[in-house]
């Protein structure tokens, strides 16, 4: 089973830092190494949470996931987008973006400090608005009551997870602003990027969460259509319609999946840059930890893991809130990137545990009635 499911991380890495020793020597080795290390602890909440969802899916989509949604995630993100956010941040042209970054490094990474305000909002708010809208939601199983039972009641107010969201952008951008005033007025400029930047990640969140949220819902109907399309197809040789919405609601949730797996690697792009410069050694250590974190999450879901330790998604949310906050307040002050990955960890492991000890609660009690 776990050869199965990491068999293919497992190869990208043998490949990976084969490619890392050719390319660096020793030391390229050791980078893409560390690296690889850096992206998975980053990302071990991005698992658990893509878990909950891909386990709504089939076997179909599941496959898609591990495959092109791999190609989008190492391809996509940890290469393509370091190039693109120098290259409209630069207002330069995407080739001269990769010619910098192969020549210039020094250079190259400078540009990508300078764009990482926006990305820092953009990340943070989406981030934000998916632990806010779960925390605000009552559900049957609460991990720390005390503070759950309350925000649920809280959260039958309309709207109060984006109202909330844009007050936490507010507050981030005019911070900044007044930082900036202090550097001089050049940076202001900084300030109102950071607040469109931080509005197109609540954007994205609401069309996509949006429409994840509706197809979600009508994934159990259209299934149901769609068993009962296919009989009436068999009959009367007709088309069947079903199909076609049951795959449109998986799609949206592949979608859901991808952009939030983009969120979720703002931290980790930005990070590489305090360990190295090189572009190459990059796409190479955050491509293998990335290949880990999607076999993870399809290991989680074949497991049933979730099932079974019911409060690894209270925790990986809350993991969830800690890196939007922590992505909101690198606009302005540096975090160390051990800071972020082990907060994650640590809620994590905490969810786990309380996980367990409730299972050996449950049988104790069941012990104790049988008796």
């Amino acid at each position: 089973m776990v050869l199965k499911t990491f068999g293919w991380s497992f190869a990208i890495t043998a490949l990976g830092l084969a490619a890392a020793v050719l390319y660096g020597g020793w030391k390229g080795f050791g980078i893409v190494a560390i690296l690889s290390i850096l992206e998975i602890s980053l990302s071990f909440d991005n698992a658990v949470v893509n878990a909950g969802i891909l386990k709504k899916m089939n076997a179909f989509w599941q496959k898609i996931f591990l495959t092109i949604g791999v190609l989008i995630a190492v391809f996509g993100m940890r290469l393509v987008f370091p190039v693109v956010i120098v290259a409209l941040t630069a207002s330069i042209g995407p080739f001269e973006a990769v010619d910098l970054a192969m020549t210039d490094k020094d250079r190259y990474q400078q540009l990508v400090t300078d764009a990482h305000p926006s990305i820092a909002a953009f990340g943070g708010m989406f981030l934000l608005m998916i632990f806010l809208d779960f925390i605000f939601e009552d559900r049957d199983i609460k991990w720390l009551a005390w503070l759950e039972r309350p925000l649920a009641k809280l959260g039958k107010i309309d709207m109060l997870s984006a109202c909330i969201a844009l007050i936490a952008l507010l507050i981030t951008s005019f911070t900044f602003a007044a930082h900036a005033h202090q550097h001089g007025g050049l940076e202001v400029d900084k300030a109102q990027t950071v607040l469109v930047s931080g509005i197109a990640g609540l954007i994205t969140y609401m069309i996509v969460g949006g429409l994840s949220g509706y197809f979600e819902n009508k994934l159990e109907e259209e299934e149901e259509a769609e068993h009962e399309a296919e009989e009436e197809a068999k009959r009367t040789g007709k088309s069947v319609s079903a199909v076609a919405m049951a795959g449109k609601a998986a799609f949206f949730m592949f979608l859901y999946l991808e952009v939030l797996d983009a969120s979720f690697s703002f931290d980790g792009v930005i990070g590489a840059f305090a360990i190295t410069n090189d572009i190459v050694l990059m796409a190479l250590g955050l491509g293998i930890g990335a290949m880990y974190v999607r076999s993870l999450t399809v290991y989680l879901v074949r497991q049933g893991t979730l099932d079974d330790y019911v409060y690894l998604e209270h925790g990986a949310h809350y993991a969830i809130g800690a890196l939007a906050v922590i992505l909101l307040v690198t606009i302005q002050h540096e975090i160390p990137e051990i800071v972020t990955g082990s907060v994650g960890v640590l809620l994590i492991a905490w969810s786990f545990w309380s996980s367990v000890r409730r299972n050996k609660r449950l049988e104790l009690e069941e012990s104790a009635a049988e008796a």
